[in-house]
């Protein structure tokens, strides 16, 4: 039997998940689905980041400072149980998964020197601005040589 179409794609195609190999191509990601999108501020001593996080406990978002990199990882309802008590899913659009992100804040950051704060969906990391630290260049000492 045919089912209507319009422009050149099955109506229920999507709710029947026909075209399998078509979607295969274009599974949603993380940023997709609104999921760790972040706005960056700079202010005059700090840049500040509003990380999107819809949906995430703050238990499950870590934020992590290693060589100069801060890492921020949420993990977003780890079910992956196709079946539960009510029946079995024909179609799931909501993300399950982890996602992260990095960002090179420089090696003279620390940790301490970084807050943050989730409200509503949004974390929102502080990281202040730091000068480079100068490396100390040794003085160079010769011994004479006599001759």
């Amino acid at each position: 039997m045919l089912m209507p179409s319009i422009f050149g794609e099955n109506l229920l195609d999507d709710f029947f998940d026909f075209d399998y190999p078509r979607r295969a191509l274009r599974t949603p990601s993380a940023s997709a689905n609104g999921l760790m999108k972040t706005d960056i501020k700079e202010k005059k001593d700090l840049y500040e980041l509003h990380i999107n996080l819809p949906g995430v406990k703050k238990e499950d978002i870590q934020a992590e400072l290693k060589d100069g990199y801060l890492t921020i990882s949420a993990t977003h309802g780890a079910s992956n149980d196709e079946k539960d008590e009510d029946g079995t899913y024909i179609r799931r659009e909501r993300y399950f998964g982890t996602a992260s992100r990095s960002f090179y804040v420089g090696e003279d950051v620390t940790q301490e020197d970084i807050k943050a704060k989730y409200t509503d969906g949004v974390l929102k990391v502080r990281i202040p601005k730091v000068d480079p630290k100068k490396p100390e260049v040794e003085e160079k000492k010769f011994i004479a040589i006599e001759g």
